[in-house]
């Protein structure tokens, strides 16, 4: 069996990303799944390679670069390219980050494959990877296949349930690797402070509010309820340009594309630049004023009714089930 190259981002603290299993889920199907790490020099590996057999790697290619945390992307560029000239994969999977976006088009350049670009699913058709797509903001599937290099492919965040059978002790392979023509260099960078919240990107859940909220202080009722799901926090773009939340949050075209298992959506009219960042989730609530508001030919389930009336009441109907 080939290998299916599984490129892994890391947290601040050193862990794998929450897209780490769903891409080694996806690698299943495609070859031998074998995640690819990055770090510094003499960095403990053994936490993160648990974690990763954990998550189904049958092999781990640790590749060490002086420049990690000092060089964007490159030396992720040069291990993967590195770990493709000792593996022969038939396939590289990434996340569709903005990380994952910056190595993967670097990546096709430098081992002259060939981009499938923010995937929803992977499949194998004899010797060819078929990438499947959401396009024109939802309204179609698609799918794609690469004639000629090899297929790289980032994979939307949350659009993958499959996970790959635990590894107890994933063999280990070690690489060192030249970092050289560096794009831009890390001058200086600021912790993301911890929300105890989802990363929006990866959450399962996912409250989202419009311009209907009024203010960044009502804008509070979707923390609320947010956090009372244990989900993400959301905004339309008119929720951020009115200055309800901060552009981190935005879904849609412009923002971050989000596949949730769970979206609600409060005030929020759905215009055709936030559908395309959302509706790929697998069930959606909306809860509008209007009737005739566009979110509601997306949702699976649609309150029409104000949110300051609707959401307190669910709110004490989630902390009534609780108290059960």
């Amino acid at each position: 069996m080939t290998a299916a190259l599984v490129h892994i981002e890391l947290t601040a603290d050193g862990a794998p990303t929450d897209a780490a299993a769903e891409l080694l889920g996806a690698a299943t199907v495609l070859g031998e799944p074998v995640a690819v790490i990055t770090v510094a020099p003499g960095s403990d590996t053994a936490a993160l390679v648990a974690a990763l057999g954990r998550a189904g790697a049958a092999r781990v290619v640790v590749a060490e670069a002086a420049e990690v945390g000092s060089v964007i992307a490159t030396p992720q560029v040069s291990a993967l390219a590195a770990a493709i000239d000792r593996e022969q994969p038939s396939v590289v999977l990434l996340a569709h980050s903005v990380d994952g976006r910056d190595v993967a088009g670097r990546l096709a350049v430098r081992v002259g494959g060939a981009l499938a670009w923010d995937a929803v699913g992977v499949t194998r058709d004899g010797d060819r990877v078929v990438a499947a797509h959401s396009v024109f903001g939802g309204a179609y599937a698609t799918t794609s296949t690469i004639e000629g290099g090899l297929p790289i492919v980032t994979v939307r965040p949350g659009a993958i349930d499959a996970r790959a059978a635990a590894v107890e002790a994933p063999a280990v392979e070690r690489l060192t690797v030249e970092v050289s023509g560096a794009a831009a260099t890390i001058e200086s960078s600021t912790p993301v402070r911890p929300s105890g919240r989802p990363e929006l990107r990866t959450a399962k859940v996912v409250v989202a509010g419009g311009r209907g909220l009024g203010s960044p202080e009502k804008f509070a009722l979707v923390e609320q309820l947010a956090d009372a799901l244990g989900g993400a926090v959301g905004a339309s773009r008119a929720a951020v340009d009115a200055g309800y939340i901060d552009h981190a949050a935005q879904v849609g075209q412009t923002g971050t594309t989000v596949a949730p298992d769970l979206y609600i959506a409060l005030g929020i009219s759905g215009a055709i630049q936030h559908k395309a960042g959302m509706q790929t989730a697998k069930t959606i609530v909306a809860i509008n004023t209007d009737a005739s508001a566009p979110i509601f030919e997306v949702a699976d389930f649609g309150v029409v009714g104000d949110v300051f009336t609707v959401v307190p009441q669910l709110l004490d109907a989630l902390q009534s089930r609780r108290s059960a």
